[in-house]
């Protein structure tokens, strides 16, 4: 089988991780990594045993498929000159900085009959893909993403930072339109908001309340959804759902009568699982579980909460900006 040929363009804290996947793939050609920090760049390549590139449009020339995994700001632009090269596209979440970026790249790929899949890594979390066996139709979600300052990434809020990750999921599960939307955020170490809150209310009644911190003193990724008989219960960190189905009658002292089942799933590598479904999305020409489209979707929302906690924000700024 011919090797599909792949670069990574951008190889910081996430990028490399996306390089070393790649140059582990037997059916993957490594061709080179590009990044504006040379010795960066030379440091991947030679840890990967591959080229490295300081124009990320002369790697353009000789890949198949690329990841793009710079500063969000850039990604519009980035993606476009690899749509203009007739490169497949995966592009690191939040997908743009606008709605306008999101359909422009949309247009394009479609338009070029090229592949765009959006970073969205949870949905391959192996714990993700096993909750979804369980789902009936969620009645009430809650969601808590939230760990201790690191200074990269902060050139977009945390809605888009961390959020978004949980914006996405919630839109996968819950089987209707999105009705209202409630929100509040604050920034407290950068100049965007660091920490925020929102709820999410379905045509269906179902209820999503999401909150995000990228300030906190400890580290918490879990999700909970119930539903009619059962409740299921998600830590993203370890890999593992809980799952407690309502049986009929009682115990003799009074509690509902339940079944509890545990899964762990903390062998299984996310990213790896996620970078193969697009180099299988890249090979087969075929739609991506996680599409441009989905990537706009999880944008939309994301900006919404953002412009309403800014209106907030400006609204309060005498209390919530004092120094």
């Amino acid at each position: 089988m011919q090797k599909t040929k792949i670069g990574v363009i951008g190889v910081g804290y996430l990028g490399k991780f996306h390089a070393q996947k790649y140059a582990a793939m037997e059916d993957v050609e490594l061709v080179g990594v590009a990044d504006v920090a040379g010795e960066l760049a030379r440091q991947v390549a030679q840890a990967n045993r591959t080229r490295a590139f300081a124009d990320y449009r002369e790697l353009l020339r000789q890949v198949d498929a690329v990841s793009v995994v710079v500063p969000t700001p850039l990604h519009h632009q980035v993606a476009s000159d690899c749509f203009a090269a007739d490169v497949d596209v995966m592009l690191e979440k939040p997908m743009t900085v606008t709605l306008a970026e999101a359909d422009d790249l949309i247009n394009k790929a479609e338009k070029g009959g090229r592949i765009l899949q959006v970073g969205h890594l949870e949905r391959f979390n192996p714990a993700i893909v096993a909750m979804q066996n369980y789902l009936t139709c969620p009645v009430f979600i809650e969601s808590q993403r939230v760990h201790s300052f690191k200074p990269r990434g902060v050139e977009v809020d945390v809605v888009l930072d961390l959020m978004i990750h949980d914006i996405d999921i919630i839109l996968t599960v819950v089987p209707a339109p999105l009705e209202s939307i409630s929100t509040i955020g604050v920034p407290v170490v950068t100049k965007e908001t660091d920490v925020a809150a929102a709820q999410l209310i379905f045509a269906n009644g179902c209820t999503a309340n999401v909150s995000v911190s990228r300030v906190a003193h400890d580290n918490v990724r879990s999700l909970r959804i119930y539903q009619a008989g059962s409740s299921l219960t998600v830590n993203y960190a370890t890999k593992e759902i809980t799952v407690i189905e309502r049986l009929p009658g009682s115990t003799p002292d009074g509690y509902p009568n339940e079944k509890t089942a545990h899964f762990c799933f903390t062998e299984q590598d996310a990213l790896a699982a996620e970078l193969t479904d697009f180099v299988s999305n890249v090979r087969l020409r075929q739609r991506p579980k996680v599409s441009g489209r989905e990537g706009r979707r999880a944008l939309e929302v994301a900006l919404q909460i953002i412009n309403q906690i800014r209106d907030h924000i400006s609204r309060h700024k005498d209390v919530l900006c004092s120094e």
